[in-house]
């Protein structure tokens, strides 16, 4: 059976017990024991017998995508939170007309009993309208978090080697022009800031091409085909 490995910050392995060839599909088991398809990438490192392999799911399933599914979750429990915040509030207007007019309650009067029951109703439907507008408010917040999250891209898609690629470019343009002056330093730290963030995209990159990119077989085989269309 072939097993998720948590391997980097969104990124997982599968852990299989036999070898398997690049491009072929293979069911990853979870921990819940539910079984996805994912097409094989790079055999990352062997340990114990096993062998640990890069992968993604077949049906296109990643992080962003389960960050829309996320924000589309929680969007709609805001949506259903406000809508029944809406409906306390408008519950709570009942008997409105005659509340309005302030008229004291009469102790001992027949009408005492309904006018304090009144009271009460409309207070705790105002209360629990109050309740679910902050929790529609909270929904709404995080939705927008995951919304955020849903265009993000991250080491556990193969798109990242392009991605870190650029992200590597910028780093080494602002490194280079904070050193050399050219770009205006705002604080004492802003080169050692810059330097920290080349040295985390140059990890990065380097991460995404062992991840997705190809091997030094699959190199050495282009370079051979390059070669052999240039004779």
């Amino acid at each position: 059976m072939n097993t998720y490995i948590k391997y980097y910050p969104n990124v997982y392995l599968a852990k299989c017990q036999e070898p398997h060839e690049k491009g072929s599909t293979i069911l990853v088991t979870t921990k819940y024991g539910k079984e996805n398809e994912c097409i094989v990438f790079n055999l990352i490192y062997q340990k114990e017998g096993f062998y640990f392999y890069s992968i993604v799911r077949a049906d296109g399933f990643n992080t962003q995508e389960r960050a829309k599914n996320k924000a589309e979750r929680l969007q709609n429990a805001s949506n259903n939170a406000q809508k029944k915040s809406d409906e306390y509030y408008q519950a709570s207007q009942e008997g409105r007309d005659f509340l309005v007019l302030g008229e004291p309650i009469k102790i001992g009067h027949h009408s005492e009993k309904r006018h304090r029951a009144l009271i009460d109703r409309n207070y705790n439907r105002m209360r629990k309208s109050v309740e679910l507008s902050d929790k529609a408010e909270s929904y709404e917040s995080r939705a927008s978090y995951w919304e955020a999250k849903a265009d993000q891209i991250n080491l556990s898609m193969p798109e990242s080697i392009e991605y870190y690629e650029f992200k590597l470019q910028q780093a080494q343009q602002q490194h280079a022009g904070l050193k050399n002056g050219t770009i205006p330093r705002a604080h004492s730290f802003s080169l050692t800031y810059a330097k920290k963030d080349l040295n985390n995209m140059e990890n990065n990159l380097a991460i995404a091409q062992k991840l997705w990119g190809l091997t030094p077989a699959e190199q050495a085989r282009a370079a051979q085909q390059e070669d052999s269309y240039l004779l």
